[in-house]
């Protein structure tokens, strides 16, 4: 049965950034087969009829790094530097976790995700019960690419850690069990954590296993942090970034969570090789790792997608936040003028796509992509009265979760009208405060 959405404005993003009016938006199975003006005659016979003159259509947001098995220790890991919240909180809540507690921490972040709009993730888990959050993925309609995270030095939480061979050998298992699972919402991404729990053999071997013909990405993290910084140079003699290049794991294929810390080499090292960027705003300031240089990547054409990070570091998921701070924290640097709204509200959804090597699929609302949508309504008391006269920045500077009326993922609806479809949101907070009791508890005795 086809799907029409009879919208009062769609937000396009596409390449000719086109915002529509008065359209309808027919879906067949899970693609977009249909844009047509208001006075076109629809052949509506054994359609599902949606009005919604009265929102605004726009594509689903896509976060391109995530942590879905942190998201039960939101709260627990507050006012530490990087490296101490790993040492002190976060390795020691990762090992504690087993297949129950895994499986509840991502279904409790993918609900708060799709009630915020967001359709898509590139998720880094942990070492152990990778396929608890491909599980919750594939059932709630999500639509992520995921890997496990490769961790084969831990000086931080050595409990933390497997061999070179074992961790090579798990992530090959699940890249081809579950990549293109569940009609292809899942796709695979090696994630080798960062440069100070890694070996070289880990990263060039875990770089290997990625390709533009199978669609694997590489996901880790780079230039985080100052100290982390240092111990790269200690260890390696070079930069982060340089390092990573040196061991030739930079291609368009490669996705690098943060990039707060760059030289100039490194700058030109990521345009050359054509790497992506996953811009982590609220998370770098809430580390205290500083704030990436967001419009000197983009003026040298770096591709940058945005994040919200893991729940512990963040405290919230909420895209919508993310974009409002990933346009205010670079204004006092570059003026008032630098990172508006349309750009912002780009890079959390077509760029986010380009990152992912799937902007022929998602990102925008263009004929034969996927039905990956969301309507919003922006007529709350805390909206401008008039949203239309700057839709982008009525979205990106005033719009919350509160304005996201309904989610489709592939053509199905997971969130309407306010209420989840894929998702008993009181059982799965429920059950999530339950298994992170029994988590503490664990680690408490070890």
């Amino acid at each position: 049965m086809s799907i029409v959405i009879k919208a009062g404005t769609i937000i396009t993003a596409n390449q000719n950034r086109d915002i529509l009016t008065n359209t309808s938006v027919v879906i067949d199975n899970n693609r977009i087969s249909g844009i047509y003006p208001e006075n076109t005659e629809l052949k509506n016979s054994g359609s599902e009829v949606i009005d919604a003159t009265g929102l605004i259509l726009i594509p689903g947001f896509i976060q391109t790094h995530l942590h879905l098995c942190q998201t039960l220790f939101r709260g627990l890991a507050d006012d530490l530097q990087l490296l101490d919240w790993l040492q002190l909180k976060i390795f020691p809540m990762e090992a504690a976790h087993n297949a129950q507690s895994m499986f509840s921490s991502a279904l409790i972040g993918i609900a708060e995700l799709i009630r915020s709009g967001t359709t898509t993730i590139l998720d880094m888990g942990s070492v152990n019960y990778q396929e608890e959050i491909i599980r919750a993925i594939g059932e709630t309609g999500f639509r992520a690419f995921v890997g496990k995270a490769m961790m084969d030095v831990n000086e931080l939480y050595p409990p933390l850690k497997e061999s070179t061979a074992d961790s090579l050998r798990s992530t090959k298992t699940l890249a081809e069990q579950w990549h293109n699972s569940f009609n292809g919402r899942i796709k695979y991404a090696v994630a080798p954590r960062f440069v100070l729990s890694c070996s070289d053999s880990l990263m060039q071997e875990a770089y290997e296993l990625t390709s533009d013909s199978s669609g694997i990405l590489f996901h880790t993290h780079a230039s985080e942090n100052k100290n982390e910084i240092e111990k790269v140079f200690e260890r390696c003699g070079m930069a982060n970034i340089e390092f990573l290049n040196k061991l030739g794991i930079l291609s368009n294929r490669s996705v690098l969570a943060h990039c707060v810390h760059l030289n100039k080499n490194e700058f030109s090292i990521l345009q050359d090789t054509k790497t992506n960027v996953s811009h982590c705003p609220s998370s770098n300031l809430k580390l205290g790792s500083g704030i990436a240089d967001v419009p000197a990547l983009l003026s040298k054409n770096i591709s940058v997608s945005i994040g919200a990070d893991g729940a512990p570091c963040n405290n919230t998921l909420d895209l919508f936040q993310e974009m409002r701070l990933a346009s205010l924290i670079q204004k006092p640097f570059y003026g008032s003028t630098s990172m508006p709204a349309e750009t912002i509200f780009r890079m959390a959804t077509i760029n986010g796509a380009h990152a992912l090597g799937i902007a022929n699929e998602i990102g925008s609302i263009e004929l034969g992509k996927k039905a990956d949508l969301v309507l919003l309504d922006l007529e709350n008391i805390f909206n401008p009265l008039l949203p239309s006269k700057n839709l982008y920045s009525s979205i990106v500077h005033s719009a919350s979760p509160e304005n996201v009326d309904s989610v489709m993922i592939d053509g199905k609806w997971v969130y309407r009208k306010k209420e989840n479809i894929t998702s008993d949101i009181e059982k799965i907070r429920h059950d999530a405060k339950k298994e992170l009791h029994k988590l503490i508890s664990r680690i408490e005795s070890y």
